[in-house]
């Protein structure tokens, strides 16, 4: 029988192509990461203030925070082993964040949640995408590993912290401008108010925050235990 036309199967191509665009997204968001922790220490240690520090990092937490968007689609297409619904709720509090409060509203961007928000952010991901890199080279160290599995402990906590209170911030100024506000009649017949959307939004932190910060434990025991294991 003749082979030939018959193309060979591309698993192994394909797997290389992924791992090398799986290798450049997490490097470069290491990088991106830690370039925003940079500008946030150097704006602070400069005297810099509060009601300038959006103006300095805007552009930074736009693209690198957006671009976690990408970690949905990698899970919905089977890239990475992660649930694309458990990830879709990771991503999508910080990317509303910076979409529905800090590009919409003045005042979120003056809220003291946003420098919490953004120290929490910045380390965890620096952590988080440089683990993701050095994992895909099998070069993770002993001290990484437990830093990925552990500095959630305090800084998940401080993060949603920060982020609630940008919200919060942002609630007047929703209101009093109508942003997003759609009153009847109209041709849709149809109301939304999103004032009462963020506060209810906001309520959703108490049932999601203890599902998605007992997922992390679940991993963090068994990443670590099987760790220890290992040196065992």
């Amino acid at each position: 029988m003749s082979t030939k036309g018959i193309k060979k199967p591309k698993s192994s191509e394909t797997s290389a192509i992924g791992k090398l665009y799986l290798l450049t997204y997490n490097s470069v968001q290491t990088l991106g990461w830690s370039y925003l922790l940079l500008q946030s220490l150097t704006h602070f240690l400069n005297r810099g203030t509060l009601d300038t520090f959006w103006d300095e990092i805007k552009w930074t937490v736009i693209i690198f925070q957006n671009a976690a968007v990408l970690e949905v689609v990698n899970a919905a297409i089977g890239l990475v082993p992660s649930g694309a619904f458990t990830v879709l709720m990771q991503v999508y509090s910080r990317v509303y964040l910076v979409c529905g409060a800090l590009l919409a509203t003045h005042a979120a961007t003056v809220s003291p949640g946003l420098p919490i928000c953004i120290l929490a952010w910045s380390i965890t991901e620096i952590v988080r995408y440089g683990y993701y890199a050095l994992n895909l080279m099998n070069a993770v160290p002993q001290s990484l590993l437990f830093l990925r599995y552990s500095t959630f402990l305090p800084l998940y906590p401080i993060g949603i912290t920060g982020e609630l209170l940008c919200m919060y911030h942002s609630l007047d100024e929703i209101y009093k401008r109508k942003l997003f506000t759609i009153s009847m009649p109209n041709n849709w017949n149809f109301i939304f108010n999103y004032y009462y959307f963020v506060i209810f939004y906001m309520f959703l932190y108490i049932p999601l925050f203890p599902y998605l910060f007992g997922h992390m434990l679940k991993q963090r025991r068994k990443m670590l235990s099987k760790d220890a294991k290992k040196l065992n």
